[in-house]
């Protein structure tokens, strides 16, 4: 990355931001998560009868 002292503040910004992105925790990927989310979010579709054909 760039020297901290020739950065303009809009580059030391989205810096700060993708850091405190990359700090917070994130969802498990895969496995019986992953299908337990899928699951749930083709579920939800039924109960919309308005959505269908």
């Amino acid at each position: 990355m760039t020297d901290q002292a020739d950065e303009t503040p809009i580059q030391r910004a989205l810096r700060l931001k993708k850091a405190a992105i990359e700090a917070k925790p994130k969802p498990p990927r895969g496995g019986r998560f992953q299908r337990e989310q899928a699951a749930a979010a083709a579920s939800s579709s039924k109960s919309t009868p308005w959505m269908k054909k």
